[in-house]
């Protein structure tokens, strides 16, 4: 009997939503050769990594195993997916197999870090297959918010596994190709080991919707509209971005697109074919001559970002063009969990300007691209798989789609970031835990989640920071008095003084009593003055700041 496996591991997006990075292997425990589906980003946010630009998966794991990777296959160019490729190519340095939108998406990428052009290869739908390793994979078009996302069917000497990526059921997407149940059947209709799914809507009780449903809405919403109309979506759903360019069209609206990623995605799809009957567009220079009630702007930041074209539009001009009173602005997306206050806080600054602002509470502008629980019912019954390994979602979604899969009379497993499945046999089991985490990318430098760089500045935010500077003379004998440098915390305190002059006064005197054996040592007056600090302060203004000291020691 053979003692080779084959083993399924999530390294990030199972158990969240993002920063997705899978891993399949086979071979000897320890020994297996390895592919990795995926790898993405997750974003941000001030509360949780402050200052930081991105996240990423922790690849520690794979570096160690870097002579046993023998490909890398990138499912869609959603960021969640694609984001990581570049940050990680210097480690990894494996070929990237990815179809042509999706490989324009990651050169792009690549070569602003200046990675080798032929890092990514491009490769055709099915029946294409590419050998890696023990391992053959194809590229099964699905449905989805971006152009030419595709499953993996994943052939291994164990059988036949289907890694649906991100996916909806829609057979008539607009931009892409359409859901073809024949093609799946036939695909699946010899036998499947495992299916390992998409979970993020499993608790959406509705079939999805059509993203062709949208078209009549949205024109009827611009062609009704009296002053300039302004539309924001994610830049990378290329179909919506077409609809609502192409009721601007109809209504006599000239389209100006505003934001890096939405002119990128539409060069590229126009580049890969994906796309060819976008209208003309119009430079932001151009539009400020054409009268408001004919222009239409497409503009990114639907997730409120701060930077991005919706969120300076409501601060003002962007590029020279300004909103004003009886101008419209579509939210045609989903604010992401975690967005709202960036988005509402936009849509009062431009309810403050007199700008009326539409969104997605009607379910008429917008439609998600991930299947809802009828589709995943539909997306089971047509694969049959011996197992459902649910994936893309927190841990509530893989729990609820493994109860589905159940109820449905297949088994499911649970496996979250760090779960070593071993799909051998019949019998899915977990092989072995794996650490796994987060990489920060923090200006051009990537750090670990434990290197204390993040939870440093979450403390400072949180208790504000004190620096401290004392000078020595070479009798170890103060020289002068302590000073005090105080940021993110109040002036004044309980006692009515400067809080700089009550803390210096506090450790004159501590310094004042302090032994010779404590001047002396560097590690014993650093604690004492930052414990009279905080303490001081804790008396003060009710915070215990990060302090910092600074001993200077003449010679």
């Amino acid at each position: 009997m053979s003692n080779e496996r084959l083993i399924y591991l999530p390294l990030g997006g199972a158990g969240e939503i993002g920063m997705n990075a899978y891993v399949y292997g086979y071979g000897k425990p320890g020994k297996e050769r390895l592919i990795v589906v995926d790898l993405g980003v997750a974003f941000p946010d001030m509360d949780g990594s402050p200052g930081v630009d991105l996240i990423l998966p922790d690849i520690s794991w794979l570096v160690e195993r870097r002579d046993q990777i023998d490909a890398i296959f990138i499912t869609h160019a959603h960021e969640d997916h694609v984001g990581a490729v570049a940050h990680t190519y210097e480690q990894l340095q494996k070929p990237i197999y990815a179809r042509r939108f999706t490989a324009n998406i990651a050169q792009r990428k690549m070569a602003e870090h200046h990675h080798p052009d032929d890092a990514v290869q491009v490769v055709s739908a099915w029946p294409q297959q590419t050998t890696a390793g023990p391992f053959s994979v194809g590229f099964l078009p699905i449905s989805h918010s971006i152009p030419e996302s595709s499953a993996l069917v994943i052939d291994t000497p164990e059988g036949r596994v289907i890694h649906s990526g991100d996916f909806k059921i829609d057979l008539t997407p607009g931009v892409g190709e359409p859901y073809d149940p024949d093609l799946w059947a036939d695909v699946c209709k010899d036998g499947v080991k495992a299916l390992v799914c998409d979970s993020t809507n499993v608790f959406s009780p509705d079939p999805g919707r059509s993203e062709a449903s949208l078209a009549q809405p949205i024109e009827d919403l611009v062609r009704g509209a009296e002053g300039m109309v302004v539309a924001t979506t994610f830049a990378s759903n290329v179909a919506r971005v077409q609809t609502l360019a192409m009721a601007a069209d109809k209504a006599g609206r000239s389209v100006v697109l505003l934001g890096r990623a939405m002119k990128r995605m539409v060069e590229a799809s126009l580049e890969t074919g994906v796309m060819t009957d976008f209208p003309k567009t119009v430079s932001p220079e151009d539009a400020r001559g054409i009268p408001r009630e004919n222009l239409m702007l497409l503009v990114t930041g639907s997730q409120g970002e701060r930077r991005a074209a919706s969120a300076q539009l409501s601060r003002g001009k962007y590029q020279g063009i300004e909103l004003k009173e009886g101008d419209l602005f579509l939210f045609s997306s989903k604010t992401i969990p975690g967005n709202e206050k960036s988005v509402i806080h936009i849509i009062n600054n431009l309810s403050e300007m007199g700008v009326d602002v539409v969104d997605d509470s009607s379910g008429r502008y917008h439609v998600s691209g991930h299947a809802n629980r009828p589709d995943l019912e539909v997306l089971h019954d047509v694969v049959k798989p011996q197992v459902v390994i649910p994936m893309h979602g927190e841990h509530r979604h893989l729990r609820a789609h493994v109860k589905l899969a159940e109820a449905r009379g297949r088994a499911g497993v649970l496996a979250v970031n760090g779960m070593m499945i071993d799909l051998s046999g019949n019998a899915p089991k977990v092989a072995e835990y794996v650490e796994t985490g987060r990489t920060y990318l923090d200006g051009a430098v990537q750090i670990g989640a434990l290197d204390g760089i993040v939870r440093d500045r979450i403390r400072m935010a949180l208790n504000g920071h004190v620096t401290v500077t004392v000078i020595l003379d070479d009798q170890d004998e103060p020289l002068g008095e302590p000073w005090v440098d105080a940021m993110g915390l109040s002036e004044t305190g309980r006692s009515n003084a400067p809080l700089v002059d009550v803390l210096e006064a506090d450790l004159s005197q501590w310094l004042g009593r302090a032994k010779a054996a404590t001047l002396r040592d560097d590690d014993k007056l650093n604690d004492g003055l930052k414990k009279v600090v905080r303490q001081s302060a804790q008396d003060e203004i009710g915070k215990k700041p990060e302090v910092t000291v600074v001993v200077s020691r003449l010679s």
